[in-house]
């Protein structure tokens, strides 16, 4: 029968929040030691085991949004545009980036709108989901049925399998219908993952995102071009 142990640095994310002088290798020594701490609590990969450890993994990763020191800010989006700044932000109208406000695929539909939302993610260190959806719309492209068993078994080994590097937050049902989908690969093996994953940032990231400081000053900075 699992139970839950106490664990030193879960415990210690209780405490109240450090200043904002902190420094960023302490929120990664913090998040590796967490993580390992986590992984003893799923050997065997146990649902419920599975499901604590997430739910850790979750207020762990909240706590360490203070100690990251991560500014929020629309430097965080100039700094990974698919083109350069200034060239990106004379090609974004004003009205464009308004209209992602409109609905969350009308964000994920332009490119410059996906690379803000990226940004922010990382300031919340999710920004696996947004890279897992990515990957399926790529992955549903694929029309060499060579490719298609290599390609699935990279995407699950990546985000959906207990302890990937970029595990992304689904239920145990999911993962192992998908699971079993990856077994005979398709086009669509990973749509209900997919569309779980969808809907969490839908609900949790992007209300969130639209109040941000990265998509408040990407707004004004396009508005000051008009002016």
């Amino acid at each position: 029968m699992y139970q839950e142990a106490a664990d030193p640095v879960i415990q210690g994310l209780d405490e109240p929040c450090p200043s904002s002088t902190c420094q960023n290798h302490v929120a990664t020594t913090m998040l590796t030691a967490t993580r390992q701490s986590l992984s003893d609590h799923t050997i065997g990969k146990d649902p419920q085991a599975v499901r604590t450890g997430q739910r850790q993994n979750r207020g762990m990763r909240t706590r360490l949004g203070c100690l990251s020191h991560k500014s929020d800010s629309y430097n965080d989006f100039t700094a990974i545009l698919p083109d350069k700044p200034n060239r990106a932000l004379k090609r974004l109208s004003t009205e464009e980036a308004t209209r992602w406000a409109d609905s969350f695929d009308s964000l994920l539909s332009h490119k410059y709108g996906v690379a803000a939302f990226r940004a922010f993610l990382k300031t919340e260190f999710s920004e696996e989901n947004l890279e897992f959806w990515l990957a399926c719309e790529e992955f549903k492209k694929t029309r060499s049925t060579t490719k298609l068993a290599s390609k699935a078994h990279r995407i699950f080994e990546e985000f959906i399998d207990v302890q990937a590097p970029r595990e992304v937050n689904i239920d145990f049902q999911t993962r192992e219908v998908t699971r079993n989908n990856v077994q005979e690969p398709s086009l669509s093996c990973f749509d209900q993952a997919q569309g779980k994953v969808h809907s969490l940032m839908e609900k949790d990231s992007y209300p969130r995102f639209l109040r941000s400081k990265i998509y408040t000053d990407l707004l004004t900075q396009t508005q000051r071009r008009l002016s």
